[in-house]
């Protein structure tokens, strides 16, 4: 008769953004260095048990993504399922771990696979994890790329939205100022209508002027004969 097969559950715990680190724990029962892992409870879905280990083991809470795989191996002459999914932690630890682990350490992919005690292990990680660091990377430009460029559909409807937006101001300023000229001449013109008539200096003067008549000029015979009539 086959024994029954133990189902556990963990993650592959990431932390960190250009450089990610990667979570390894160890074991007080024997001292080996492994993944974040443990047996699933009864009638337990396998996610929210991955999520629970991790979170025990490392300290830190987690957010669950994609499932990664999962290996398999005898445990105490038992079949033993492990599966894995990739999982993004907080940056700063929410509670103790768990009393049967004594450190827990977060380590670039290479080092993390030199860490681990079993080589089923480091062979999963190796493989797993060098394709969440490219994922990693990939998303990472593409937000790079989205903050400094938008798409170009984005980039026209934004255009066009600015250039109504000064379109709409510079008819605003057109009929503002529109307004204000016809306020302008409509004060100027009741303004002169109240005002009483004033005659210039130029229109006072009578219509018809006798001036004096210019004195006639001698000639200088005449001059001549003056002064010896003298």
């Amino acid at each position: 008769m086959a024994r029954e097969t133990i189902h556990a559950a963990g993650g592959i715990v990431v932390r960190g953004g250009a450089q990610p680190r990667i979570a390894v724990v160890q074991r007080s029962k024997d001292d080996a260095w492994v993944l974040p892992r443990g047996k699933l409870e009864r009638d337990e879905n396998p996610a929210r048990g991955a999520r629970r280990e991790a979170v025990e083991e490392t300290g830190h809470r987690v957010k669950v993504y994609e499932f990664l795989g999962a290996i398999t191996y005898r445990a105490r002459g038992r079949p033993k399922v492990v599966q894995f999914w990739r999982m993004k932690a907080a940056e700063r630890p929410s509670r103790d771990v768990m009393k049967d682990i004594v450190a827990v350490e977060w380590l670039p992919l290479a080092a993390a696979v030199r860490r681990l005690s079993y080589p089923l292990e480091k062979l999963f990680l190796r493989h797993v994890g060098r394709r969440i660091l490219k994922r990693r990377r990939h998303q990472a430009k593409r937000r790079g790329a989205g903050r400094t460029k938008a798409p170009k559909h984005r980039r026209s409807s934004a255009k066009k939205r600015s250039a109504r937006r000064k379109t709409k101001r510079r008819r605003e300023r057109a009929r503002v100022t529109h307004r204000s000229k016809k306020r302008n001449r409509v004060k100027m013109a009741a303004h002169q209508a109240a005002a009483p008539q004033q005659l210039t200096a130029r229109d006072q003067l009578p219509t018809t002027r006798h001036e004096a008549p210019a004195p006639k000029q001698r000639t200088i015979l005449q001059r001549m004969l003056g002064r010896i009539v003298r």
